[in-house]
């Protein structure tokens, strides 16, 4: 198992020159790092909202690769598997403005049809999110005491990622879908705030749920080695940090059969109800991701020894290739 450090002062995530500040690699409770990114061509920004309904999920995405925002939104109707996609790709990121620190002021981003605007304030965050055919119109409650997971991977001085993982946020809000109007109810967002300098080619998995008083959050592959792991379980609002690298198993030829996510600390079986396929091809940059929705089962364990059942968590597990 990996020792990690808990950060628990502001800090920059870059030195002046531009390199990771060694200070910064660790984890936090709540976003505590200062991007301060600097140069041009590897930096990547993004926010994204994924939230989950009895009826719908729902994804958020706007970023700056620095050459091109990507931005897109994404809906599911769970009762029918129905599928609404907007995307666009803005040459240089023109129109995106997204901050230093996660939680505090407003990122936007306009072009290609579509508009997101993030307003964070101490209690929760605005999201609006427009294109044709579809607005969200929404909010994610931030409660007092609530904890998120913020790490900071690094693979060298010039290459390096923090990432905020969020889970268990409860939104409330509309979805217009066309003429149809929906009551986000019984709803739960989760961020992924991320500011780094990124390799070209990368792979990731990424796994995230909640059901009431308790979140989960795991990763794999992109940071392995690094002595940084993005794996947790928040209960109650409380994250338990968990450290050590989880072992991933699925079906590349059937991504719908049963995931197995595990650890010491883990035992995660993840029941795919959906996929969604989503590749991008432009030039030397290159995006394949197949993002599966379903429910969890099996337990993982707290930082005080007890197991916990993940019966009832819904939420997503996949797996992304990028070239960028």
């Amino acid at each position: 198992m990996a020792t990690e450090r808990e950060i628990t002062q502001p800090v920059d995530l870059c030195r002046p020159d531009g390199r990771l500040n060694p200070a910064a690699v660790g984890w936090t409770r709540r976003p505590l790092h200062r991007a301060g990114l600097r140069g041009w061509g590897r930096r990547k920004r993004w926010e994204y909202w994924g939230i989950v309904t009895p009826r719908h999920i729902i994804g958020i995405v706007a970023s700056s690769l620095d050459y091109a925002g990507v931005h897109g939104i994404y809906v599911l109707d769970r009762s029918t598997g129905a599928e609404v996609t907007r995307d666009a790709v803005v040459p240089f990121a023109r129109g995106a403005v997204l901050g230093e620190r996660s939680g505090v002021g407003v990122d936007s981003v306009r072009g290609g049809g579509i508009e997101i605007e993030l307003v964070n304030d101490a209690t929760g965050t605005d999201i609006t999110a427009v294109a044709p055919g579809v607005r969200l119109s929404a909010r994610a409650a931030l409660p007092s005491g609530h904890e998120s997971l913020g790490v900071v991977v690094p693979w060298s001085s010039r290459r390096f990622q923090y990432t905020v993982k969020d889970v268990g946020r409860p939104v409330a809000g509309t979805l217009e879908l066309g003429t149809a109007e929906y009551t986000l109810d019984d709803a739960f967002g989760v961020l992924d705030h991320g500011r780094g300098k990124w390799p070209y080619a990368i792979t990731w998995n990424w796994a995230a749920g909640s059901k009431p008083g308790l979140g989960i959050q795991f990763g794999g592959r992109w940071t392995d080695g690094t002595g940084s792991t993005e794996n947790a379980v928040v209960v109650d609002g409380r994250l338990h940090k968990i450290s050590d690298e989880l072992r991933w198993e699925y079906d590349l030829a059937d991504r719908l059969r049963p995931w197995r996510i595990t650890g010491e600390r883990v035992e995660a079986e993840f029941r795919p109800f959906h996929t969604r396929t989503a590749k991008t091809a432009l030039l030397v940059v290159a995006n394949d991701t197949h993002q599966c929705f379903g429910d969890f089962a099996g337990r993982v364990r707290t930082d005080d020894g007890r197991w916990l059942d993940l019966g009832g968590v819904v939420g997503w597990a996949e797996e992304t290739r990028n070239r960028w």
